[in-house]
């Protein structure tokens, strides 16, 4: 598969005569790439929510830059959600819950593209619900979501809603057991279905776009690697490590770039 040589990815990034800084010439060759394909695959992360008011990890105003007694990671890995339930909710209902955003315009092309019959799936890292909200359908959640909770004592289901209500660490109403989100921990792993499910639309994708990630954590970030079709295009708001195998890389904001598609 052919891809731009390092010096032209970075001309190919170069230009402020469009849409928040992307050139004109990139919006179409990505409009024509969108275009001419049915078979497209999305890969998003954390950048396709931030426009919707949602922090992430990494970023300039990303949670690593603020101020708590222990660092995010820290927070929600499996051995802190045992030990210390007090604080890993107050964080989770402080900073994941945001139960108050809503899809922008990514969330929203990439629905209207599915339902075009040119978007075959989703995939995010993204734990927020947002595609769905959008009205995308094939949706895999590599984090699980926020708005999936289950007692761990008799298995109910409660919704974010009571997740948020909830005073210390929430209870089931049920049975009085504790209470787990359905989301991938730090120290926990990928579910094994969700993965080779989204392993299998990436390999048999004629166009894979990228966009809202940094391609650091892994083994989400992975997954690119199986790609083998014939276009490949990221949409990122700085680089990545993964900018020279591209076709195109399109630096700005993903639902200003996709809004103008």
């Amino acid at each position: 598969m052919p891809r731009e040589s390092g010096n032209q990815a970075a001309k190919n990034r170069q230009g402020s005569n469009g849409i928040g800084g992307v050139r004109m010439e990139q919006l179409e060759k990505l409009r024509e790439i969108v275009n001419n394909s049915d078979n497209i695959v999305f890969f998003g992360g954390a950048g396709v929510s931030t426009e919707s008011g949602i922090p992430d990890f990494r970023s300039v105003d990303g949670l690593y830059n603020q101020k708590y007694d222990y660092p995010p990671e820290t927070i929600l890995s499996h051995t802190f959600f045992r030990r210390k339930p007090e604080e890993f909710f107050r964080f989770y209902q402080d900073k994941m819950l945001c139960l108050g955003a809503r899809p922008n315009a990514a969330h929203l092309k990439l629905a209207q593209w599915e339902k075009q019959g040119k978007l075959k799936a989703v995939i995010t890292q993204n734990i927020d619900g947002l595609h769905q909200a959008a009205g995308s359908e094939k949706v895999l959640e590599l984090h699980g979501s926020v708005l999936r909770n289950y007692c761990e004592g008799c298995g109910k289901f409660f919704g974010a809603e009571y997740m948020q209500e909830a005073k210390g660490v929430p209870r089931c109403d049920a049975c009085g057991g504790s209470i787990k989100p359905d989301v991938v921990l730090y120290e926990e792993g990928l579910d094994g279905g969700t993965l080779r499910e989204a392993i299998n639309y990436i390999r048999n994708a004629d166009v894979l776009i990228v966009g809202g990630t940094s391609l650091v954590v892994y083994p989400a970030a992975g997954l690119i690697d199986y790609y083998r079709g014939g276009k490949l295009v990221l949409v990122n708001k700085t680089p990545t490590a993964r900018d020279g195998a591209a076709d195109l890389v399109v630096q700005g904001s993903i639902g200003e770039i996709f809004g103008a598609l």
